[in-house]
């Protein structure tokens, strides 16, 4: 019995196909890992930085908040108060589980929705299940403008005078 020699017999058109249809399939696989590879690396090149909102801030000219105001700064969560004695800044962010409070001016209070948590304009708890009073946060006179730096806490009875 002869010997059949494989290579030197033609190649039927279907088995071109087919070794065409996995070189194209390996070379698709080598295009999508080499261009994996290179998202991962340019990511990873890229600074990641994370941009967050300033923390010392100017509120409005000292001269403009008349006694007995309170102003809001929802981006800010804060409240910037002018009493008799002079001026304060608030944390807007009720003590209780951390959710933003809202300041009543008809009932002359701040109020949790979430939970029924009240404190005053002084920001000392009146009701609800809040452990502590509102933080205080540092505020000084700048030329005239009154600037808030949230990063410095302050004593709960911290006031500036006016």
């Amino acid at each position: 019995m002869a010997l059949v020699d494989d290579l030197a017999t033609a190649v039927p058109d279907l088995e071109m196909s087919r070794r065409k249809a996995l070189g194209v399939m390996t070379g698709a696989a080598w295009a999508v890992a080499g261009l994996g590879t290179a998202i991962t690396t340019v990511r990873y090149l890229r600074p990641n930085v994370l941009f967050e909102p300033p923390t010392r801030f100017r509120v409005a000219l000292a001269s403009e908040l008349s006694p007995g105001t309170l102003v809001v700064l929802p981006e800010q969560r804060l409240y910037v108060v002018r009493s008799e004695a002079g001026f304060y800044a608030l944390s807007a962010v009720c003590t209780h589980l951390g959710c933003m409070t809202r300041h009543e001016p008809a009932m002359g209070r701040i109020f949790c929705p979430c939970h029924g948590s009240e404190f005053d304009e002084e920001g000392r708890v009146t009701g609800g299940p809040a452990p502590a009073a509102l933080a205080r946060v540092a505020v000084e006179i700048e030329d005239g403008v009154l600037v808030v730096d949230v990063r410095k806490p302050v004593a709960p009875d911290f006031v500036l005078a006016a």
